[in-house]
């Protein structure tokens, strides 16, 4: 089971060992879709499981669009085992029977919009129904986080000697847009948030990243020095194929392009250099697509 620890709401504590750790960071899955690629999906958890990779899924873990009511509703976007009188009902089920080989291995899940928006409109909340209902069945420890957070890594390289690594999360927000595919989505959270290691966004359905580095102050052994704080920044990709032939559909007739389809996985390393007047910790946070297609 993962160790983590929530501090508030939206803050919490992840614990590892050894000088480096992998984390799989996961978002707009959009689960209960028939878009969403099931197979694809079940090889990227089936790899976190052999390799015990902490899985993170901050945001549109659930599609969740075609209630009663809900304008975004279609009919062939609808899977057999939801189209029923208990529409959401069936969803929680069924995502608790499908998830529960991989409960063990999930840190946690955030909000995302589709997720906020049945909260609004159908006054229910399926995230965290989902939550409890596998922490129930399998006794996992899943933590809920928020459409924003922190989790903070604490990565024990020694017996009393840990590395501290801060990710904050956001769901995301906008269209992304074609040509800059959400590079000023990274910028503005440069220019919002403070003291991160790591950034990662979803949302618009797009995968990459890139590193930023700010020069910073730092009060070490009595000495000021300056430093150049590195920052990873991601954005994490979807698991919902929507472009598909190119025949039609609203993605097609957006004018929006095919997507990457996968989530990232985030190294974090850790290394300590000592000189002659300083010992010194030296962080590094880098992230790849899943190896695996």
């Amino acid at each position: 089971m993962i160790e983590i620890k929530e501090i508030n709401k939206n803050i919490h504590n992840v614990y590892l060992t050894g000088t480096e750790a992998d984390i799989a960071v996961l978002s707009d899955i959009h689960w209960d879709n028939p878009k969403c690629d099931w197979g694809l999906l079940k090889k990227h958890l089936d790899y976190c499981v052999k390799e015990d990779i902490p899985i993170v899924i901050t945001g549109d873990f659930f599609c969740l669009m075609q209630g009663r009511g809900d304008k975004r509703s279609n009919k062939s976007d609808i899977r057999p085992e939801h189209n029923n009188a208990k529409y959401l009902d069936s969803i929680v089920d069924t995502a608790v029977e499908w998830w529960t080989p991989y409960a063990q291995q999930i840190a946690l899940i955030s909000y995302g919009n589709h997720e906020t928006a049945i909260i609004k409109w159908q006054e229910t909340d399926i995230l965290d129904r989902f939550i409890k209902s596998i922490n129930l069945k399998t006794g996992s420890n899943i933590q809920k986080g928020g459409y924003g957070g922190w989790l903070i890594y604490t990565l024990e390289i020694r017996t009393a000697k840990t590395s501290t690594f801060r990710h904050k999360y956001f769901h995301g927000s906008g269209g992304g847009g074609i040509v800059t595919k959400g590079a000023i989505n990274l910028t503005r959270a440069l220019e919002t948030y403070e003291n991160m290691d790591l950034f990662t966004m979803g949302h618009i359905h797009e995968n990459s990243a890139r590193n930023d580095v700010r020069e910073s102050l730092e009060y070490i052994n009595g000495i000021y020095r300056m430093k150049h704080k590195k920052i990873h920044l991601c954005i994490t990709g979807t698991y919902k194929e929507e472009y598909e032939d190119g025949t039609k559909g609203w993605h097609v007739e957006r004018g929006a392009p095919p997507k990457p389809i996968g989530g990232r996985i985030v190294t974090i390393s850790t290394k300590i250099i000592k000189t002659p007047t300083i010992k010194e910790t030296f962080k590094m946070v880098d992230s790849r697509m899943f190896p695996i297609m």
